[in-house]
């Protein structure tokens, strides 16, 4: 059963509520639990977001640590195509690669297996929340430096009065709900 980005939207945005000053005072946290918790709309959602997957001709979704993993592990499954993580620093075993960023509130970098992506595989990146756009552009700048194509970002919500758009311009975009 297809999903139309609307139906979607509205479940993400009657659902995720605002968390003033987390995790720190003046950061607005999108806490998108109220939606996993709701059998029905989490299913939706998955089923927008693996048919989004499916339309850009993707072969894998990379999720992004952490909450981007619940919605990239079950988006790929559906979809039929692999899972890759990137993970913050530390977290994974063997050789990696990392990238840095900036985030709203602090840095950090991500971290990707080195040999896990064949090069020319085409990938979505799935998060939960597009902001200021550092996340997702390392993650891209790290995917495109491993050999991947990235062929789509796929973010639940926006929020574009960050810009983060800005960040990723000439890059496909799909969000489900722009705040």
């Amino acid at each position: 059963m297809s999903q139309s980005r609307e139906s979607v939207a509205r479940l993400v945005e009657e659902l995720c509520r605002d968390i003033p000053d987390f995790p720190k005072p003046g950061v607005i946290f999108k806490d998108i639990t109220p939606l996993l918790a709701d059998a029905a709309a989490f299913g939706a959602t998955i089923r927008y977001l693996s048919e989004y997957c499916k339309r850009v001709g993707a072969e894998a979704v990379v999720g992004i640590e952490a909450r981007g993993f619940i919605l990239a592990a079950p988006s790929a499954y559906a979809a039929g195509i692999g899972f890759i993580t990137l993970r913050k620093p530390g977290k994974l075993p063997g050789k990696t690669l990392s990238q840095s960023y900036t985030l709203e509130y602090s840095e950090s970098a991500l971290e990707i297996h080195e040999g896990i992506v064949r090069p020319g595989t085409r990938v979505v990146i799935m998060d939960d929340v597009l902001a200021t756009g550092g996340t997702a552009a390392a993650a891209a700048d790290l995917l495109e430096r491993v050999g991947a194509e990235v062929v789509g970002m796929s973010f639940l919500i926006e929020l574009g009065f960050l810009g983060g758009r800005d960040k990723l311009a000439g890059r496909q975009l799909d969000t489900v709900t722009t705040l």
